[in-house]
């Protein structure tokens, strides 16, 4: 009879992290989160849960929860430049459009879930991995402060540019470039901003946009096509001056948004839009999980951070219950043989996404505001509902793991 829990390292300390070693504990592990980051990493834009990621939340006992800490977003407006609207969208109780039933801040959500786990599970800040070797029984690592340890097994969620991966992984990693680079920020509260997700297409295939959070603040969004220029790998103000001169003459909060991204270089971010595929999700005692295994601008990547981090813990939980020889290869074979098909159908974007959602010119500005207008009616809006890039696959049920219940 086994006496002692297996000890399971989990890197990443943001959604997928804390989520599946919150399972991991029910399951009958002793699991420890390392996060490189020297705290918990506060900012972040909005994040939607959807689909099956509400049945993860209520069997962890945190859809209510996750709903009270809610952004309070109402709907998605389409404007024209003069910030005029011409097709809205608003939130309707038991389905997701645009705006998801669930809309939270990243930073919000990842502490509620890390809160799920304080007293049981032990959390590291500041460090990671340098290092990685395994043998048939166990996974040892290095981490960057010289600290050595051994743990039965190992579970990356760090992201999908994780260096642990490569460690484990090395080149088996496939990046897709979509032609697309995205500046996130917080800016100050305007008089006139709402509980709206305010949302401008303009000629030249450039985005902006506004959301509201319940922190005091807003949340922007600036996007543009181009082909890869190396901009992401500038520093802040590089990027800020990329982005004034992308956006010159769009007009509407632009200049607002260029203003407060430069007011508040801490919570700014930019990155290149990419996806990532891995041919495999697991090697050996070592499995990952989240936009470490499946990254892209889906929309859809906190709802299979939450689902896959809850099959994993769920099927290493049914291989511990089996007997006293514990072996992980049959539940990583499980966990990917369950999910992969349904990353697959989220992962594959329609002809022409992300380009035809920024069209370069009026002429095809025009036919997008058609489609939105469309969409926004009674009559088709569950039909552009379903047709979503954030909408999530049907046909997947998922398995009922007893040991992954929170308490009455």
């Amino acid at each position: 009879m086994r006496t002692e829990r297996p000890r399971v390292l989990v890197t990443g300390g943001s959604i997928a992290g804390p989520a599946v070693a919150w399972g991991l504990w029910r399951a009958g592990f002793a699991p420890t989160l390392l996060e490189r980051a020297t705290e918990i990493r506060s900012a972040g834009q909005n994040v939607d849960i959807r689909g099956l990621g509400h049945e993860v939340l209520r069997r962890m006992g945190m859809r209510e929860i996750v709903a009270a800490a809610g952004t309070g977003e109402t709907g998605t407006r389409f404007l024209r430049p003069d910030g005029t609207t011409y097709a809205a969208v608003p939130v309707r109780e038991g389905r997701d459009g645009p705006t998801a039933e669930l809309e939270i801040l990243r930073g919000r959500l990842s502490a509620l879930l890390l809160d799920a786990t304080h007293g049981e599970v032990e959390h590291r800040y500041g460090d990671h991995l340098v290092r990685v070797a395994q043998d048939e029984h166990g996974v040892d690592v290095t981490t960057a402060a010289g600290r050595q340890d051994r743990y039965d097994l190992l579970v990356i969620a760090e992201g999908k540019r994780s260096m642990t991966r490569d460690l484990v992984f090395g080149a088996d990693v496939t990046y897709r470039d979509l032609g697309q680079y995205i500046a996130y920020g917080t800016i100050d509260r305007g008089a006139d901003d709402d509980r709206w997700w305010q949302w401008l297409t303009a000629p030249g295939s450039r985005v902006a946009s506004l959301r509201p959070d319940n922190v005091g603040s807003t949340r922007a969004t600036l996007a543009f096509l181009a082909p890869p220029m190396g901009v992401n790998r500038l520093d802040t103000q590089a990027q800020i001056r990329v982005l004034r001169e992308r956006f010159a003459g769009v007009g509407w909060q632009t200049p607002r948004i260029l203003d407060g991204f430069a007011a508040r270089p801490r919570e700014f971010y930019f990155e290149r839009a990419e996806q990532v595929f891995m041919p495999r999700w697991s090697n050996g005692r070592v499995a990952i999980v989240g936009d470490t295994a499946w990254a892209g601008p889906t929309g859809m990547g906190t709802t299979l951070a939450l689902l896959g981090a809850h099959v994993l813990a769920g099927e290493l939980a049914r291989a511990l219950d089996q007997g006293p020889t514990f072996d992980p290869r049959g539940a990583f074979r499980a966990y990917e043989s369950f999910l992969r098909p349904h990353v697959e159908k989220t992962q594959k974007l329609p002809p022409g996404v992300p380009a035809v959602a920024l069209p370069k010119t009026l002429w095809g500005l025009k036919v997008l505001h058609g489609v939105h207008r469309l969409a926004a009616t009674r009559v088709l809006r569950a039909v552009a509902e379903r047709a979503l890039l954030t909408s999530e696959p049907t046909g997947l049920t998922l398995p009922d793991y007893p040991r992954l219940r929170a308490a009455a």
